[in-house]
């Protein structure tokens, strides 16, 4: 009855959909005022550390799209403080937070960028999309844009939200399907990837993904969930084993080159 007593709790509204993984238990308050928590994702001083250990030690120029407070490009220049890092923030107030710590900061919607302003950002050897892409209207153009202009030695590091989590599978499954602040269902959410549409994403925009981590924290209620995950992807003809372990990922992180 685990799992029964998780959805009443989201249905009262006594929990969110994801359980906060014991990492983030700890978090600060958010760092903005509280009517952008009904904008933008709130903004806060912690970075993703899987996230990080992607980015290439010795990158020369970042671009990192959605940079918010600025907490990633912090804590990557205290491994490499001669990277030039550049931000790029659609909220004006997140991009004044961002600029303690970036080199630079545009304050724009990247997908509605000029040619004069994405021309500034085509140097980077490295792009980073920190639970980014999921925001776009077309994630899909914006690569197939950046594909267009970086080195062949570019790459993209990019942490994305799993729509296959068992979580999301369960309320699915009992019509609550209801919006958050932030989380799996986050309200700003335009996008939706699992792990397969995710590899599909830089596939069909000129990249190859080299390397993806799932993140994977501990979820009690999940166990109660896997079974019948398994059980429909037999009913549908489909592998359990996989289903069920492509439900445990929260996010995944992935490197991506040029083709």
């Amino acid at each position: 009855m685990i799992l029964m007593s998780v959805l009443r709790d989201i249905f009262r509204g006594n929990r969110t959909v994801s359980e906060v993984p014991p990492a983030m238990a700890a978090a600060p308050a958010p760092i903005v005022s509280a009517a952008k928590l009904w904008t933008q994702t709130p903004a806060h001083d912690r970075h993703n550390p899987e996230l990080l250990a992607f980015l290439p030690k010795d990158s020369r120029t970042i671009v990192e799209v959605g940079c918010s407070s600025g907490a990633l490009a912090k804590a990557y220049k205290e491994i490499n403080a001669d990277c030039y890092y550049m931000g790029v923030e659609i909220d004006s107030e997140y991009a004044e937070l961002s600029r303690r710590y970036c080199d630079s900061v545009l304050n724009v919607n990247i997908e509605d960028a000029d040619e004069e302003a994405f021309g500034s950002l085509v140097e980077a050897d490295c792009w980073v999309f920190g639970d980014t892409l999921e925001h776009l209207k077309d994630p899909w153009s914006l690569l197939r844009r950046i594909r267009g202009s970086v080195s062949p030695d570019a790459c993209i590091v990019a942490c994305i939200p799993n729509a296959q989590h068992w979580s999301v599978q369960a309320i699915l499954n009992c019509g609550l399907f209801r919006y958050e602040d932030a989380g799996l269902m986050d309200r700003t959410h335009l996008r939706w990837f699992t792990r397969i549409t995710i590899m599909e994403l830089f596939q069909a925009t000129g990249f190859e993904v080299i390397e993806i981590l799932p993140r994977i924290f501990d979820e009690p209620a999940r166990e109660a969930v896997l079974p019948a995950i398994r059980a429909m992807a037999l009913t549908i003809g489909e592998d359990p084993d996989q289903a069920a372990t492509d439900a445990m990922p929260i996010q995944y992180v992935i490197k991506a080159v040029p083709v």
